[in-house]
């Protein structure tokens, strides 16, 4: 299955480590510095166009970590996983 971020960007489920809120995950100090580096190295995709509103963080086959800004929220990205509806048929 595949998740769509926004913009023409889909990326496979099966490679998302998380799905964070970009407004609260951002106070922390170490994940600010996460993301500084990241984007230093080249592994930060800006698929928002407009405020961001969540980063999805993912590791490729390859095993390379890749950042994706979206402007879509963290709960509509969870809704669009199917994760709650796939806890409620257990």
């Amino acid at each position: 299955m595949y998740l769509h971020l926004g913009q023409d960007t889909v990326i496979k489920m099966d490679e998302i480590i998380g799905i964070f809120d970009m407004e609260n995950s951002t106070v922390s100090r170490i994940t600010r510095d996460y993301l500084a580096a990241a984007e230093k190295a080249g592994r930060v995709i800006n698929v928002s166009m407009e405020m961001p509103k969540s980063f999805v963080l993912c590791r490729g086959e390859t095993g390379r970590t890749t950042v994706y800004i979206s402007q879509i929220s963290t709960a509509t990205l969870r809704k669009r996983t199917g994760f709650v509806e796939g806890l409620a048929n257990l």
